[in-house]
């Protein structure tokens, strides 16, 4: 069987000018990166917004195993098969980051007959929104260390700057780092940390910017850092927003590629949704619905993370209202929810399925309390039983939702034409109420508390001494009043990654919270989530190559 990047590089692609044309984009209003890849630039956006929106279908997931779920390669698919089938579907993904690619969980461009392309492209470097984003971040944080050195005149306290420093690359060793050292010339020396790009307060604000000017003004509202007197000090403070946004100037316009059946894609942002909101950027979402009679876009990791911040922070924000869920799920997970090792997921297992589909359940619950009705997409398997797939088609139906099996990474758009069906039934038969999961005017324990109730099914909140103190500082400077955005294990409901299906008797620990005032929202670290990641023992790294004459190996 061909591997997904043999199968890519034998993709008959168009000339992005000819996809531009379908969604009708002249190639003069493009901004052409080579042949297969355009930014679409403000103008066109602003002669869309008379144009009335498609209907917006979210596709997220159970909690990823390492039997795979499939919830990038189902939203493609769903795309192609709705397009074959007639319909005007336009996807909006996020772009994939260097730490997975080279790391463990490898890139974001689907799988199978189901991916976007040029792939090689979208899962290294593309159109450089990345650089640019860690660039306009780093040059915020050399602006503080410069002020530190001419002497400080807004009396920063180095022990209580609030931004890190960021790469789009996994690498442990700099997580906790010094800075300065050397000669006078050389800095100030202080304690500095690392996170990945993708999980960079400036990444969460291009992605959350309607447009330059609102991307200015949350760019500007970043807390940098507090005084030796406790007044906190924003980006603006440091005139540091003009050159940041001058370096985004370009990233903030979406990208435009196709899929392997030649159908328009946006790939815009890649926040990671276990350490940051885990959406693509709103102006690619709201430039889909406006090119789209449907919007087909998908939110990271499992719906208690993902899902959760579309709907808590994206659409709050946006004003966006979803008319569907898709949740994706495969039997062979499910059954890993039930505590079969990895190794025996080919054997039939009813008892570990009816065990571990009580995670697939809570999921479909959750989504519910949303008021937004929900398809549940089964990725097939050829080991999957009879037995089995009528014991999950039962399940969802005793829950009240539809269920399709999808083979959209082995027949591309033709193996999710049942999918694409049940979507639009269930959009022509159930109208969405949606609604926030709470008020964002609450107080902060009490947002948290609510999350963990509802969407976790914790017992109950711990907050650590660090927490306590973190929270009463952002009650005090009055910014207590936002979504909050929980940075937390995707691998399990709870806040251990070791707790499958749906545990019980458990509380969330809170160790930390930080204030992410440009992007609008309240970051709240809890358990042992770490905001850099590290590589593998044997990272994907190791498998990529290039050839004499420039093609790519390896790359999944």
């Amino acid at each position: 069987m061909l591997t997904d990047i043999e199968i890519a590089q034998q993709a008959k692609m168009k000339k992005i000018d000819e996809i531009a044309a379908r969604l009708g984009i002249s190639a003069d209003e493009t901004e052409p990166y080579g042949h297969y890849k355009a930014k679409i630039p403000q103008k066109v956006i602003d002669s869309l917004k008379d144009k009335p929106d498609g209907k917006l279908i979210l596709v997220t997931a159970i909690n990823p195993t390492p039997a795979g779920e499939g919830k990038t390669t189902t939203s493609i698919g769903l795309s192609e098969a709705m397009n074959k089938i007639g319909k005007n579907a336009v996807l909006a993904l996020r772009e994939p980051s260097l730490g997975p690619v080279f790391g463990i969980k490898g890139g974001a461009a689907g799988g199978g007959y189901s991916q976007v392309v040029p792939m090689e492209d979208i899962n290294l470097h593309f159109t450089g929104d990345m650089h640019a984003i860690t660039a306009a971040n780093n040059l915020l944080c050399a602006i503080i260390d410069n002020h530190l050195q001419q002497g400080n005149e807004l009396g920063i306290d180095p022990r209580m700057i609030q931004i890190d420093r960021c790469l789009d690359m996994n690498d442990r060793a700099l997580r906790n780092c010094v800075i300065g050292m050397g000669n006078r010339v050389d800095g100030v020396p202080r304690q500095d940390h690392f996170r990945i790009t993708v999980a960079s307060e400036v990444m969460a604000i291009l992605c959350l910017a309607s447009d330059l000017a609102d991307l200015k003004k949350r760019l500007g509202s970043i807390l940098v850092a507090y005084t030796y007197d406790g007044k906190p000090v924003f980006a603006r403070d440091l005139n540091a927003v003009g050159a940041m946004a001058a370096l985004l100037k370009d990233a903030i316009n979406p990208n435009l590629v196709q899929t392997l059946e030649n159908n328009p894609a946006f790939i815009h942002g890649g926040p990671f949704a276990n350490i940051a909101h885990g959406c693509n950027s709103v102006r690619a979402t709201k430039l889909a619905l406006k090119l789209g009679d449907y919007c087909i876009t998908e939110a990271g990791f499992g719906s208690d993370l993902g899902a959760e911040k579309f709907f808590d922070i994206k659409c709050r924000f946006a004003g966006l209202n979803p008319c569907c869920v898709v949740l994706v799920a495969t039997i062979r997970a499910l059954k890993y929810n039930g505590g079969v090792p990895k190794t025996e997921l080919g054997t039939e297992n009813l008892d570990a399925l009816k065990k571990g589909i009580v995670n697939l359940g809570t999921h479909i619950e959750n989504m519910q309390k949303y008021g937004v009705p929900v398809v549940v997409a089964v990725n097939h398997f050829a080991s999957d039983t009879d037995a089995e797939i009528a014991y999950v088609t039962d399940y969802c139906k005793d829950k009240g939702v539809e269920v399709a099996f999808s083979d959209v990474f082995l027949k591309g758009g033709e193996g999710g034409i049942e999918l694409a069906n049940k979507v639009l039934e269930t959009i022509d038969k159930h109208e969405s109420a949606f609604k926030p999961i709470y008020d964002e005017n609450l107080p902060i324990k009490e947002k948290i508390e609510t999350l963990a109730r509802e969407i976790y099914r914790a017992d109950g909140v711990i907050f650590t001494a660090a927490a306590e103190k973190a929270l009463k500082k952002i009650e005090e400077i009055g910014m207590d009043k936002m979504p909050i955005c929980v940075a937390k294990t995707q691998y399990s409901l709870s806040d251990d990654p070791a707790k499958l299906g749906k545990p019980t008797n458990f509380s969330i620990t809170v160790r930390d919270l930080k204030l992410s005032s440009g992007a609008g929202f309240i970051v709240v670290y809890t358990g042992d989530i770490m905001t850099m990641p590290g590589l593998p023992k044997k990272p994907a790294a190791y498998s990529i190559d290039i050839d004499n004459d420039g093609n790519i190996s390896g790359l999944f």
